[in-house]
């Protein structure tokens, strides 16, 4: 991401998508507020696997993204976050339609924030449970 907003800061969706792999793929952001966000994204040729299905990074890369989206809106000014863990379990195939994906937090620490997602298809049906740790970080300091 460009930029990063702080709490009660407006964010403008669009251009926080541009050139990055959100906007390479299609994936939506519907809601977004600091306790929780939702991202859609439409399951086609673009996101399959070799075998038609829902390529299950694709999965990951969005519990991620959205995690990381409302852990951006949740930090004080001149901090952001970057994740440090992803655990996915993959729940069902999915061929066609869209995923969205619901991340609410479960911890939102000062320097730590765990957030957890739910992927689900058309139908409401879980395709993906994925938990994700963030670390909170200075936007002006170096990356390690």
């Amino acid at each position: 991401m460009d930029e990063v907003a702080g709490p009660g800061t407006e964010v403008d969706h669009d251009a926080l998508h541009q050139r990055t792999v959100a906007s390479l793929l299609g994936i939506e952001v519907r809601e977004a507020t600091p306790d929780r966000v939702v991202m859609a994204v439409p399951v086609t040729w673009k996101v399959h696997q070799p075998y038609g299905l829902l390529h299950g990074g694709v999965s990951a890369l969005v519990a991620e993204s959205a995690a990381s989206y409302g852990g951006s809106l949740s930090v004080p000014e001149g901090k952001s976050v970057v994740g440090v863990e992803l655990n996915a379990s993959h729940l069902r195939p999915m061929r066609e339609g869209t995923l969205v994906a619901v991340a609410t937090p479960v911890r939102k620490g000062r320097t730590l924030q765990v957030w957890e997602v739910t992927l689900t298809d058309d139908e409401g049906r879980g395709v993906c449970r994925a938990r994700c740790t963030l670390a909170v970080v200075d936007l002006d300091r170096p990356a390690d």
